[in-house]
């Protein structure tokens, strides 16, 4: 296959907010695919910060990526040759594939997307990892129900913008904390929350006594740090809190914890960690009942999508730590073939 294919390679491990100097653009030949192979050409990446993580060479739920190895990367493709059974030219496919521009992949990990049922960068957000981490974080760690109240941190984000929306479709209060004024109006006027917390602005503490006057029932909590404090001290009785992620700790040299843990005896709470594969099991019923709110108009997917080819990695990554994004962050790679 007559194809050169760029890449994007960890160079160095970051200090701090990842940089142009942490990675290497490289190019080499796209092989044929073997037997049992195909041949993914990528459109979209998804850029997540789970991926700062995976930079770091500390034990962790998947081993970091290795200095020199193509950076760790969700993605979705259009097959371009298959020698694989259950792959025809022309399929969409979601999985790992890596920041670069093809992937030959044995179809291990790979799902087929229905091009025809949502636009194409929906299904790495409100259809994909993203949406069933908002899904199954709320819902089966959370146990959210109605009548509770919900706060989700980081509202304005790819996980959180969903969080808050599954959380009003199940007739709960959803409180959003968000960064700045037009984030915090997003969540409200666009999204449906009931109200949100510009942590910029307001002292978030005093702003959930406020908003949430009898307790929070459920926390999703994709920020950690001072905001997860806040949190903890303003919980309801039997409250849950789901801790999805903690991306103002992840450029630290050290991440702190929660000083107001105790408030989880106080408030006979729970405090629990999860990742989206441990429901590999209910994924399919969780994108069927995803996809029909999308249908319905209850559920808005808001992608944030960078035009700029696989060599503006480097730069459109930190967006996610200055917080620029407002929903999913995907940088476009390539055309259909």
């Amino acid at each position: 296959m007559d194809i050169t294919n760029q890449q994007v390679r960890l160079a160095a491990r970051p200090n701090g907010v990842p940089d142009e100097s942490n990675w290497e653009l490289t190019s080499e030949p796209v092989p044929d695919p073997g037997d049992g192979q195909v041949t993914v050409k990528i459109l979209m990446l998804s850029l997540d910060p789970a991926m700062r993580g995976w930079m770091t060479d500390v034990p962790s739920y998947l081993p970091p990526v290795e200095i020199g190895d193509v950076m760790r990367a969700g993605a979705l493709g259009q097959v371009i040759a298959s020698r694989h059974p259950d792959y025809s030219e022309g399929d969409h496919v979601v999985g790992v594939l890596g920041a670069q521009e093809y992937a030959v992949a044995d179809g291990a990990g790979l799902t087929k997307v229905d091009a025809n049922l949502a636009p194409l960068p929906t299904f790495l957000g409100a259809l994909g990892m993203t949406g069933l981490t908002a899904y199954f974080g709320l819902l089966e760690i959370g146990q959210a129900k109605e009548g509770d109240t919900v706060v989700v941190s980081g509202a304005a984000g790819a996980v959180g913008s969903v969080a808050g929306q599954i959380a009003k479709i199940k007739g709960c209060r959803a409180i959003g904390i968000a960064g700045g004024v037009d984030k915090c109006r997003f969540a409200v006027e666009e999204l449906g929350f009931d109200a949100a917390i510009d942590y910029k602005a307001d002292d978030v503490a005093r702003a959930l006594q406020r908003e949430a006057p009898d307790g929070i029932d459920v926390y999703f909590d994709n920020v950690g740090g001072d905001i997860l404090d806040a949190a903890l001290a303003n919980l309801a009785m039997r409250a849950r809190v789901v801790i999805c992620g903690a991306i103002s700790q992840y450029n630290e040299d050290r991440m702190r914890g929660p000083s107001n843990y105790m408030m989880l005896l106080v408030r006979r709470a729970r405090m629990e960690g999860f990742l989206v594969f441990d429901f590999v099991s209910k994924y399919q019923d969780a994108v069927a009942e995803l996809a029909s709110w999308l249908r319905a108009g209850k559920l808005k997917a808001r992608e944030d999508v960078v035009d700029g080819g696989i060599s503006a990695f480097p730069a459109t990554f930190p967006r996610l730590f200055r917080g620029e994004n407002v929903g999913k962050l995907v940088l476009k790679v390539g055309e259909p073939a």
